[in-house]
């Protein structure tokens, strides 16, 4: 199909396909005319965590979606360009030669058989879903330029600044470009093996947490460092002088005698490091010392540092009030708060699905805009394009009572919403847990209030409850609060909207209790658990908290359960964690989300307009059952 023959297309509807896969997060995206349809990632129906295998089953669920056969399709945009990846693999193992060998013949015969012919890869697995259209356009933009149009296409900005950094894509590791109406300007890359992602993943292997997935427990654990200590000093001092160099611009220099990504299969060359910073690389099972908070509040600091240089060159080099940002970096929400903070721009948007699961969108939106050339429609007075990012499947009935029959179990169906969410409300007053699943599903990591399990944010025990009895993860890792867009301002240092839970911000200081001097001399279990606010099961132990905004526009029923909490407490905020438990995906179906309920302590499950009391259910044999379903991250 040439380029004058999809032009050609006048009274049929054109459908592209986004598709990311094959290294992590694989994911699949649906335009229709260049309106999002649906977008899912693989993980949440093959209930492998970053399923990194060709999308297949989201591929699905987006055809049905729309209801369309996937001839129907006609163009298909991935995500990153193989060859150039490829290129940057076979030049690397070159330069460092003959280290690396191990990877070398560990990673090339793959390529050779299934990377090295990705069009090949695309087109059987395309093949097991149904006839493919024999025209269909296959597009390979860049993997900067695919996060780049995940977020400007999305924003709610006629032109802004776009940063994006990840670990790295095929050459490039971060970028700064510009977008005005249709158009994306790349002006500038930081190129492999020289990466702010991948820095920040090595301290996250040497801190014991895994690659790719622990990132996030990282920043969660980086505020239980002692800012003031001299120890914390002397890390970043050792960092700076070693591991990294900062240049004005944002752009970094990383010492390679310290890492091993580039040719080896672990992230760093232990050795140096335990040289370096007195202690040796934590074991996953081994308990957090004060010296892994330091370190990990060390890299935090200076991550935030490289961000926030990074966007000072963006501003420099375009000149505009609106930043965007995207890639795997992006989700680090506490870097991303100071950069509001910062004012360096007067709008800053940053895409929900920034990894590589939302380099499906920005594949297909590229496709889209860049190479059809098909104008942007900006509407005034919306949050962005993505509406809540509530572009997952939906609740069906017929799905729950499936559910009902196939476990015996107990469930009351509401007929009226509004004496549904006064009830749940009466529940999580009284210290309940309510696993809560409405609508469609959330694209990207985070449970927006559709995938959520929900519980009261005053209740002092709350986040250790969470932690141990129902997610099954490490006792230090925080809980985010959803509020009420026309409240958020009475409970945090929030101007504006924070729709995608991407924003730490700091709790009002007339909410936080006073803290005894010595709090920051504290251990980790002892910080943990001194009450900090009025709101403690969401107070980070710097009084910070990853906040998410709840609007009407976008999610009437969970803004209205929220309301209903409101009215009996005079409190809008609830605590919100993802509906799932540690190593497995977020829950798509009403079956993921019964059987997590039965397996944890959640004493109640609503679906839809279904009730379940955990009491009134038949026993649950099995309930440790999800340990051998789901590697722990």
């Amino acid at each position: 199909m040439t380029y004058s023959d999809i032009l050609a297309v006048k009274f049929h509807a054109m459908y592209i396909l986004g598709v990311s896969a094959f290294y992590h997060d694989s994911a699949a995206v649906l335009l229709k005319d260049g309106k999002i349809i649906a977008a899912a990632q693989e993980e949440r129906f093959t209930r492998k965590k970053h399923d990194a295998r060709f999308p297949e089953s989201a591929i699905k669920y987006c055809l049905d979606e729309a209801g369309i056969l996937l001839g129907d399709i006609t163009v298909l945009a991935f995500y990153d360009k193989p060859l150039l990846k490829f290129e940057r693999l076979i030049e690397t193992y070159y330069a460092y030669a003959p280290r690396g060998i191990l990877s070398f013949i560990t990673s090339v015969p793959v390529w050779l058989k299934e990377k090295m012919f990705l069009k090949r890869e695309i087109k059987r697995g395309l093949a097991n879903i149904g006839s493919v259209n024999k025209q269909i356009k296959l597009l390979f933009p860049e993997h900067h330029l695919s996060h780049a149009a995940s977020t400007f296409y999305v924003s709610p900005f006629k032109e802004a600044a776009i940063l994006t950094i990840d670990g790295v894509g095929e050459w490039a590791t971060a970028s700064i470009g510009y977008g005005k109406e249709n158009t994306i300007s790349i002006f500038k890359e930081l190129r492999f093996p020289h990466s702010l992602g991948l820095l920040y993943s090595a301290f996250t292997y040497y801190l014991g947490f895994k690659v790719n997935s622990g990132e996030y427990k990282l920043m969660g654990l980086a505020p239980y460092g002692n800012y003031y200590s001299e120890e914390v000093k002397n890390y970043i001092t050792k960092i700076k002088n070693e591991i990294v160099k900062i240049y004005p611009d944002g752009s970094i220099w990383l010492n390679q005698k310290y890492f091993q990504y580039a040719t080896g299969l672990t992230m760093t060359k232990d050795s140096p490091w335990e040289k370096l910073f007195g202690f040796k690389r934590r074991n996953p099972n081994e308990e957090l010392l004060e010296v892994h908070c330091n370190l990990g509040l060390a890299i935090q600091i200076i991550t935030e540092e490289i961000v926030l240089q990074m966007a000072k060159e963006a501003k420099r080099l375009t000149g505009s009030e609106n930043i965007c940002l995207a890639g795997g970096v992006a989700l680090n929400c506490v870097a991303n708060g100071k950069l509001q903070e910062s004012n360096l721009f007067k709008n800053l948007f940053i895409t929900p699905p920034s990894g590589d699961a939302g380099g499906a969108l920005g594949a297909a939106l590229a496709a889209w805009h860049i190479f059809l050339s098909k104008a942007r429609v900006v509407r005034e007075n919306e949050l962005d394009a993505l509406h809540g990012s509530y572009l997952g499947p939906g609740v069906e009935e017929k799905d729950i009572r499936s559910v009902i029959n196939k476990f015996n179990a107990s469930a009351t169906k509401y007929d009226d919403f509004e004496a549904l969410a006064n009830d749940v409300a009466d529940f999580l007053k009284d210290g309940k847990i309510v696993a809560w699943m409405q609508g469609r599903m959330e694209f990207g990591p985070r449970a927006l209030g559709s995938r959520s399990i929900l519980a009261d944010p005053r209740n002092a025990e709350m986040q250790q409850k969470l932690n141990l009895k129902i997610k099954y993860r490490e006792s230090f890792r925080p809980f985010a609060p959803s509020v009420l867009i026309e409240d958020a301002a009475s409970y945090f240092e929030l101007d504006g909207a924070s729709p995608y839970m991407l924003l730490v911000k700091p709790i009002k200081k007339n909410l936080r209790k006073q803290v005894p001097l010595a709090y920051k001399q504290l251990d980790v279990r002892q910080k943990l658990y001194y009450s900090r606010s009025y709101l403690p099961s969401v107070t980070h132990v710097d009084f910070s908290a990853r906040v998410q905004t709840v609007h009407l526009e976008t999610n009437p029923r969970y803004h209205k359960l929220i309301q209903a909490f409101k009215k009996k407490t005079g409190c809008s905020v609830l605590v919100n964690t993802s509906f799932n438990v540690r190593g497995e995906p977020i829950v798509c179906t009403p079956e993921d989300a019964y059987r997590c309920f039965m397996r944890t302590g959640i004493d109640y499950l609503i679906i839809g307009d279904f009730f379940f009391s955990k009491k009134d259910q038949p026993n649950w044999k099995k309930t440790d059952q999800w340990k051998e379903e789901f590697i722990l991250d």
